[in-house]
Order: C-alpha cells, then structure tokens, then sequence
C-alpha cells in the first residue's frame, strides 16, 4: 500500500514538471502551430519527459523488454490519456474566453482530467513497479 501511495505522488510529481514542460514548449510553438498544433507538439515532449522521469524515478527498477519497445507502449498509452487531455483543453479553450486569452490554463485543466487514467496505464506498463 505505501509502495502504490509513494508512485502515485511521484507520478504527480512527474506530471507536475511535465505541465511546465508542456506549457513552455505550448509557448514556444503557439506562435507558428497556433492553439492546437501548439499543443499537440507541447503535449509529445511533455510524454516524454514523464516516460523518462517514470521510467527513472516512480516505476524503477528491472524493466523487460527494449527501452524503445517500451517507450512506443508507454506513448501509446497516454495517446488515450492525451485524447482525454486535449479535449479537454479544448472545450475548456471554446469554453472560457480566459482559458482562450491564457491557453495555460487550459493545459493545466487538461492535465488534471488525463491523470487518474495515465496513472493506471503508466503503472501497468512499468513493469519494475512493485506498486
């Protein structure tokens, strides 16, 4: 039980760096992909870093498989969690004049809905978790 609650707060921390990762790369990229090509390219390099930060930190240990094997798993398990994310980053962008004036907020809400299932996901693909 301690061993599930420690990865579930170091995955929140994992996610919590990656919202800033997602959120300057969003910055960078907005002004040449716009709101939403903007935020698919943030939302890859946000995946990323928390595949490494996951796989390094919150789910360490002996792992099985090829780390590209299971990077492309990884990835596309939270394609799910990103659907869920990026739409509710755009309803939220359709939704909110302050969200539109401000797309940070909307990556921050984002994030918030895909976390229960990118949790699951990520800990069953993780295979050195003990959790």
């Amino acid at each position: 039980m301690l061993q599930r609650f420690r990865s579930l707060i170091l995955f929140c921390v994992s996610g919590g760096l990656a919202l800033f990762v997602d959120i300057g790369v969003l910055a960078l990229t907005r002004p040449w992909l716009g709101n939403y090509g903007g935020r698919a390219v943030s939302f890859l390099a946000a995946a990323t870093f928390t595949w490494l930060f996951n796989r390094n930190i919150t789910f360490r240990g002996p792992k099985e498989g090829s780390v590209l094997k299971e990077y492309l798993s990884y990835l596309s398990s939270m394609l799910v969690g990103g659907a869920i994310n990026y739409g509710a980053y755009a309803a939220s962008l359709q939704a909110f004049e302050a969200v539109r004036a401000q797309p940070a907020w909307g990556v921050a809400i984002g994030s918030l809905v895909g976390l229960a299932f990118n949790y699951l996901s990520a800990r069953h693909i993780m295979k050195g978790a003990k959790a």
